[in-house]
């Protein structure tokens, strides 16, 4: 593979020549700015092998970089050996951005290629910005990789599905005025809409096209009166053609979307540049007069009706059956029967599988063993398997797809003996977890202003990790979703009551081990008083965390509390789910600590 890749750099390098390009900029992404691909256009892996979910890639005549951030530094050092490719690091204090790197290797006067299609308007804006200082000039190429990568995938060709309203608790019509709505208080008469998770939410329609992401590849164009969805036709099929078409959506051929956008001409247009690609931007830009900001499909999709948390509080039901499941047969098998870490994230999806309206993981299962476990988006095959020992613990981190909500937990569990720092590190994390979880804030919060409540144990201890605390969470969609976070880093984007999101506080220590306990909550009011409106979080996940490796002494009686009301709960949802023989082993599971 290693060979493989330079041969695929040579020969990138003889199509940069061809287009007189001194540099190619890779975004790792396709024209939806997806962060799980279609195969067509996994290019960061094409051309690096870097498997991560998450990178950049700069090609020179003579050298090449991938940038990823902390959830990767491991991997990506492993997987680029003898590429001939360096690892740069996103991210942190210390990082050099692309626009650097490539300035510090190229004379002044130099181009730098890139696929506008599979940059986002705000992405080519800052590699311009960043390039003014150094007189270097940023052209559009076509995509150099579609003469080198031999039976380069087409785009899918997978059908398209109607999710039911019953499931989705809001038509289309419905969901399209409501935007239009939107768009009249900033005077803009279209939104081009291009992500796909919102594309799926606002018509109410799922597909296959993504690797654990129902979702369809497509563009659309809505206002108050019209709805136009650019999608291949044959993805459609004639039932839910007349569907869409008696709902006022126009169905257009995916391919000609650029050049309708090209004929838009004195409007004035929503977009939102950090999603939509620079190709569409140019393509608007000129004629019409462009209002931006975040998606307003994405801050509408995020803050889920009560249909939608109903569903979300259904799939928890049964993915915690099936959790409670697969660790009873964890326990009973390590010892006595060789399993790997490989076999057993196989066994997390054979226990979904059993649940109803169950349609896939939600992301491939990450199973980190003893040392692995610091790795923190570590994925195994067959080939690098370890087997599991009743010794130390094993991280899981896994979640499925149901047609009535998406899950992603985390839970780290013991095999064996742990070490004293082991308990006291996990404890700590787990403090993390619960202050986020008990929050109470104003209206008006920010991600970043709670992130703290769940770093403040591991901070006055000298401890930190380097990855976000919470994402948002689609229904039926995307596992990881926007427009907010919870992470150190500034987000806009406020919490607004609906909004799913993941609390994954976790702490690793290289070589050692790596803990993470990781729940979903919903955004929900709490009270209103002189002072305005308090909003705080409820718990969806119901899966018991293991209490043997907590040292209780380091939990106030606050959090000694909630832990016990929350496996009291879990223990109340999951028991009359599930058969007799599980029942024990819960009722251990849960006990008060």
């Amino acid at each position: 593979m290693k060979t493989e890749i330079k041969q695929r750099l040579a020969a990138l390098r003889a199509e940069m020549k061809k287009y007189g390009v001194d540099a190619w900029y890779i975004s790792g992404t396709d024209p939806h700015s997806s962060e799980y691909l279609p195969k067509r256009w996994e290019t960061r892996e094409y051309i690096s092998g870097f498997t991560g979910s998450y990178g950049l890639v700069a090609v020179t005549l003579d050298k090449a970089a991938l940038w990823t951030d902390s959830r990767y530094f491991l991997q990506a050092k492993e997987e680029l050996e003898g590429t001939g490719i360096e690892m740069q690091k996103l991210r942190v204090t210390d990082a050099v951005s692309p626009d650097s790197w490539l300035s510090l290797n190229l004379p002044a006067g130099s181009k730098v290629g890139l696929d506008a299609q599979s940059l986002t308007a705000d992405a080519f804006r800052s590699l311009q910005k960043g390039f003014l200082k150094k007189d270097i000039e940023l052209v559009e190429t076509p995509d150099l990789l579609e003469v080198i990568w031999e039976d380069r995938p087409a785009v899918p060709n997978d059908k398209v599905f109607e999710l039911d309203v019953k499931y989705a608790g809001v038509a289309r019509p419905e969901k399209q005025q409501k935007i239009a709505a939107e768009l009249a208080s900033f005077g803009a008469d279209i939104h081009v809409v291009s992500m796909l998770d919102e594309l799926a939410w606002l018509y109410n329609l799922r597909g296959s096209d993504v690797p654990y992401n129902p979702v369809f590849t497509a563009f659309a164009v809505i206002g108050e009166n019209e709805s136009v969805l650019f999608v291949d036709p044959a993805k459609i099929d004639s039932e839910l053609k007349s569907k869409l078409e008696a709902d006022g959506v126009e169905v257009k051929d995916y391919t000609t979307f650029y050049n309708y956008l090209s004929e838009i001409n004195g409007k004035t247009i929503y977009i939102d540049p950090s999603t939509l690609n620079s190709a569409a931007y140019s393509a608007l830009s000129g004629k019409n007069e462009l209002v931006e900001g975040t998606s307003l499909v994405a801050i509408q999709k995020a803050i889920k009706n009560e249909t939608e948390l109903e569903g979300f509080r259904s799939a928890m039901k049964k993915d915690g059956v099936a959790l409670v499941e697969c660790l009873h047969w964890l326990k009973q098998t390590i010892g006595k029967e060789t399993i790997t870490d490989y076999e057993f994230g196989k066994k997390l999806a054979e226990f979904r599988v059993k649940q109803a309206n169950f349609k896939g993981e939600s992301f491939p299962p990450i199973v980190g063993y003893k040392s692995r476990g610091a790795l923190v988006h570590l994925h195994i095959g067959a080939d690098d398997a370890l087997p599991l020992e009743a010794d130390g613990v094993v991280l899981f981190d896994s979640g499925g797809q149901y047609i009535d909500g998406t899950t992603d937990i985390t839970r780290t569990v013991a095999l064996g003996a742990v070490s004293d720092q082991f308990k006291t590190d996990f404890t700590l994390t787990l403090k993390g977890m619960i202050g986020l979880t008990q929050a109470k804030f104003p209206y008006g919060v920010k991600g970043c202003h709670l992130d703290i409540l769940a770093r403040q144990a591991l901070w006055e201890n000298g401890m930190n990790y380097g990855h976000g605390t919470g994402h948002g969470v689609g229904h039926f969609l995307n596992v990881h979703e926007g427009p907010m976070s919870i992470r150190l880093e500034y987000n806009e984007n406020l919490m607004l009551p609906g909004q799913v999101l993941s609390n994954e506080p976790a702490f690793y220590r290289e070589g050692q081990y790596g803990l993470r306990t990781e729940n979903m909550m919903v955004c929900v009011e709490r009270e209103t008083t002189e002072f305005g409106r308090f909003l705080g979080f409820d718990t969806l996940t119901l899966c018991p965390i293991d209490t043997s490796l907590i040292k209780v002494d380091l939990l106030s009686d606050k959090e000694r509390k909630w832990l016990n009301d929350y496996h009291q709960w879990v223990n109340a949802e999951l028991k009359p789910l599930m058969e007799d023989k599980y029942h024990k082993f819960l009722d251990e599971l849960t006990a008060e600590i």
